[in-house]
């Protein structure tokens, strides 16, 4: 899935709270760079306005669609999305949370459905 898709997807109703399906890892790794540089962005616009107004909107926004996406991708490679609390673990966590979140798509079908890729 291509950058822009991928934005305007899980920042519309396309996908906004969506939890059911399956993500790809462009679609969740392309997100997570647009989260990335649209915070860096609201955090240097920040200085015009006073107690983080901008950055605190920002991530109140990106909340619920970058849970459901987390929770789409841990479909994608066969795993509940209840999986996703292993990132409350100190390092530990958060290493197999990143090579889970970086693991190749599960080919074919799953329980939570067909997979994008051909």
């Amino acid at each position: 899935m291509e950058f822009t898709q991928s934005v305007k997807r899980n920042m519309t109703t396309g996908a906004y709270a969506q939890i059911t399906g399956r993500a790809s890892r462009s679609e969740y790794w392309s997100f997570v760079l647009f989260t990335t540089l649209a915070g860096a962005a609201a955090g240097a616009l920040d200085i015009f306005f006073p107690g983080d107004l901008l950055q605190s909107l920002f991530s109140i926004a990106i909340f619920i669609p970058g849970i459901a996406l987390g929770i789409r991708r841990m479909h994608d490679i066969g795993k509940s999305g209840w999986w996703l609390l292993i990132g409350l673990i100190p390092i530990i966590g958060w290493i197999v949370l990143i090579v889970w979140l970086a693991t190749k798509s599960d080919a074919g079908s799953n329980q939570w459905g067909v997979t994008e890729r051909a």
